[in-house]
């Protein structure tokens, strides 16, 4: 939900309406999003956050180019997290592309449209019940 925290800021949840920072956070290195009242505190999205930034989003590699991406909405999702150690907050955009949070430029200044569909706590999907499983037919080679 909010792993450019690194477990070392202060972190809240998202809210629908506000106008959130990019930001690189005291004692790190990485990038996530701030409120604009208080960049100490990261503000963090749940997967399917949708995003109105103010300006055509631009994100860098911190070294050498910054580039400008043609669009002014993303969604907040994760990329590749079954490999560890690794950034996985990024921000998808209408034609597909990914940018990871971490190497949005700071200062962009974006408002959480709508915040995703979550179940409450008791309820669940209905998923059908397996009753039996077919048997696995083997052909084993014949000679």
């Amino acid at each position: 939900m909010c792993d450019y925290s690194l477990h070392a800021v202060a972190t809240r949840p998202a809210e629908v309406g506000e106008t959130i920072v990019t930001t690189t956070f005291r004692g790190t290195s990485t990038r996530g999003f701030a409120s604009e009242a208080d960049t100490s505190v990261a503000v963090c999205l749940l997967p399917g956050t949708e995003l109105a930034f103010a300006d055509n989003v631009r994100y860098d590699n911190r070294w050498i180019w910054t580039r400008t991406i043609n669009s002014r909405v993303g969604k907040f999702g994760k990329i590749d997290p079954h490999i560890p150690d690794r950034h996985h907050d990024a921000i998808e955009f209408p034609d597909g592309k990914y940018v990871l949070v971490t190497q949005l430029v700071e200062g962009q200044r974006a408002t959480v449209l709508q915040l995703p569909v979550t179940q409450p706590l008791g309820e669940r999907e209905h998923k059908p019940e397996v009753i039996a499983e077919r048997p696995t037919i083997t052909r084993l080679p014949i000679g």
